[in-house]
């Protein structure tokens, strides 16, 4: 894969502050693509988008996906080719704190998107990022499919499953043909929803996340907590899901029949439970650590009673396989060094923009 597609083009990512935002914006930077984003404050402090500079190496628009009139005025400023939908309230437990605002933020600012895109007749290519959580979870063995059934438990998950049938009926009812031609001259835009697992790499520091609690609590010279060391799920480094999207944008920009519903995640070998994970970076830290003169790591198992969250849930994503001949670049294991090669250079005071370019060569090469 390369990203040569995306040069001079004009690109709309919203949520393009957070971890996964800042890293396509890195990347497509890099590609020469002319890159708008749409995005509160980036919603950490560090933050990895303010770290690299990204501001300043793009149009950079502070707003609300809540929004629409702002947000419509963007679009019609911008005039996107492809729109990238990543902007959302996105840790299960504090939708449980704020239900409200998390299901403003993910079910109406899906529907402020929507429409965005249906008034904007520039725009080819749409991708609404969503989560693996979108999917009634049954607890059991094998992976989801994208025809599986949609109800999220908690009020994150359940936004997200909102998300996935608004952005379903704005294709069934504006993006078709007929009905886009009569208004605009033009085709429709290709839509997906995109459904990834879980998302690590260097760079996150949000709350509630294992990979951020693990290098804050060696960064302080703690021991990591570890709230459910038995739930299983499948970890995936933040270039897979990030060159996935890049990539079916792309295509269904070119052949709109390839427009659909994705699953993006692991083979079954990297689907590990808490424990194993934190025990892999424990591993991958103590190499790497006593060189660099940082702390070393070790975990303890303290389950705290919080609130409801899946003990199993992995993917099927052989749609994905068969559609575009893709497949996971680096396992969990080089994902884990990946993150604490990040990791060392950030608590290091090195440069880690560098570090990150040199990652995104490496995993398109």
């Amino acid at each position: 894969m390369n990203l040569d597609f995306y040069r001079g083009k004009r690109i709309l990512i919203t949520g393009h502050t957070g971890f996964k935002g800042s890293w396509m914006c890195k990347a497509l930077i890099n590609a020469g693509a002319d890159v708008t984003g749409y995005a509160l404050k980036a919603p950490t402090e560090p933050s990895l988008f303010d770290m690299l500079g990204l501001a300043t190496q793009m149009n950079s628009v502070e707003g609300d996906i809540r929004n629409l009139a702002h947000l419509l005025n963007v679009f019609e400023e911008v005039k996107p080719e492809i729109v990238i939908h990543m902007a959302a309230q996105p840790i299960v437990r504090d939708s449980y704190k704020d239900p409200v605002y998390t299901y403003e933020t993910n079910v109406m600012g899906t529907v402020n998107i929507c429409e965005a895109v249906r008034r904007t007749p520039s725009v080819r290519s749409f991708v609404n990022v969503t989560t693996d959580k979108v999917y009634l979870n049954k607890e059991w063995q094998w992976g989801y499919r994208e025809n599986e059934e949609l109800n999220g438990f908690d009020p994150y998950s359940n936004s997200k499953s909102c998300s996935e049938l608004v952005t379903s009926s704005y294709r069934n009812s504006f993006f078709t043909d007929a009905e886009y031609q009569k208004l605009y001259g033009v085709d429709a835009p290709a839509v997906t929803t995109c459904r990834a697992g879980n998302v690590i790499g260097g760079g996150d520091f949000a709350n509630d996340r294992i990979i951020p609690d693990c290098v804050r609590a060696v960064s302080a010279g703690q021991e990591i907590v570890v709230r459910n060391p038995y739930s299983t799920r499948p970890y995936q480094y933040v270039l897979e899901p990030v060159m996935a999207y890049l990539m079916i944008a792309e295509a269904q920009y070119k052949d709109r029949a390839l427009a659909g519903s994705y699953n993006v995640g692991p083979d079954d070998s990297d689907c590990w439970t808490t424990g194993e994970l934190v025990q892999l970076f424990c591993d991958k830290w103590n190499g790497a650590a006593g060189g660099a003169g940082l702390h070393e790591a070790a975990w303890i198992n303290k389950h705290d009673g919080g609130p409801h969250e899946a003990n199993f849930l992995k993917l099927d994503c052989s749609k994905l396989k068969t559609t575009f001949g893709w497949k996971p670049v680096w396992n969990v294991e080089t994902t884990m060094e990946k993150i604490v090669e990040w990791s060392v250079a950030y608590l290091n005071g090195e440069d880690v923009g560098a570090v990150m370019d040199r990652q995104i060569e490496a995993f398109l090469r």
